[in-house]
């Protein structure tokens, strides 16, 4: 287990507080479930899943998470578990029944929500006591988007999630990996809109520069920084997005998660969108053009990645804006 601790201060003296990290029982999945949002950004959608009598299987936890991208969280309840496996099992039984799980976002989130599915990054999460060093290795040999959670709970009230180990699919597929092959899905309204992709062969050689040194800074923030390129933006999470880019024409747009009534004032290029739809997901935007809107955006950045001034409620995801 990392060497995680967590003190109680009273009138100036420190005592620590004990977790408890033994294996994970049905009580403590049920709690998370019940909290995948706000907890890991993940809207829930079914547990104990069956995958039929032909994989004859059950996963875990299903869920859609912020950038609407499918969810498979499975909890390894002892340290001879070989959680990882199986959830790459169950990762390429989702990928092969994508008509099935559209069909469930319908039923638990309804159509606006099955039709946003993003396929071309699902998620593993493997959520447990701890991990042990081979799991780590593990998952940095696989082409898949997976992430390791370790929990630890400091009596009835506290519970701590710890970003153990993540990694991200790559452009190509490894070895043995199974290609994603989306199903055909049918015509969104937002049909007209490019992918990041596209954007990043078209886009004007200053808004390339102002892209790479946003990036370069939002990385640099810590070894916890995920980046997670998605159809139609990047997002940067640590257990949660704090960050999305969207490119257009003669910008890009800088969506954070900070409640915009506590930034006060807001910069001349911010703008609250919470009753705007956007892609991405943030409630303040910043338009940026410039190394100076970079450096304007900076402290907001950081804000955002350590947590302060977070949105108290979830932001609106709908239609770009060009």
């Amino acid at each position: 287990m990392s060497d995680i601790k967590l003190f109680r201060l009273t009138q100036g003296q420190a005592s620590e507080l004990q977790g408890d990290a033994s294996d994970l029982e049905k009580p403590l999945q049920t709690l998370i479930e019940n909290n995948l949002e706000p907890l890991l950004g993940i809207r829930f959608l079914a547990t104990e899943y069956s995958t039929g009598k032909t994989h004859a299987g059950r996963i875990d936890s299903l869920g859609l998470d912020e950038n609407d991208c499918p969810v498979i969280l499975e909890y390894k309840r002892s340290m001879a578990e070989n959680v990882i496996n199986q959830g790459l099992f169950y990762l390429d039984w989702l990928m092969d029944h994508q008509a099935e799980f559209k069909l469930l976002v319908m039923d638990r989130l309804g159509k606006d929500a099955a039709d946003r599915i993003d396929w071309s990054a699902p998620r593993l999460v493997c959520i447990a006591a701890d991990f042990t060093k081979y799991d780590a290795h593990a998952v940095q040999q696989i082409n898949r988007n997976i992430e390791l959670i370790r929990y630890r709970m400091f009596g009835e009230e506290l519970l701590l999630l710890e970003l153990a180990n993540a990694t991200s699919a790559g452009n190509g597929n490894k070895a043995g990996a199974k290609s994603v092959k989306p199903i055909k899905t049918e015509a969104k309204p937002n049909g007209g809109d490019r992918t990041f992709a596209e954007w990043m062969e078209m886009l004007p050689a200053p808004l390339c520069e102002l892209l790479a040194s946003l990036e370069d800074y939002i990385v640099s923030l810590g070894d916890d920084v995920q980046r997670k390129e998605l159809k139609l933006y990047v997002a940067f999470k640590r257990l949660k997005n704090f960050a999305t880019v969207v490119p257009q024409k003669n910008r890009l747009l800088l969506y954070l998660h900070l409640n915009p009534d506590q930034v006060s004032p807001l910069p001349a290029i911010g703008r609250d969108v919470r009753q705007h739809g956007h892609w991405g997901t943030g409630d303040l935007e910043l338009s940026m053009v410039s190394a100076h809107d970079l450096d304007v955006a900076k402290p907001l950045i950081l804000m955002a990645y350590e947590g302060r001034g977070a949105a108290a409620q979830p932001e609106t995801k709908g239609l770009s804006r060009t």
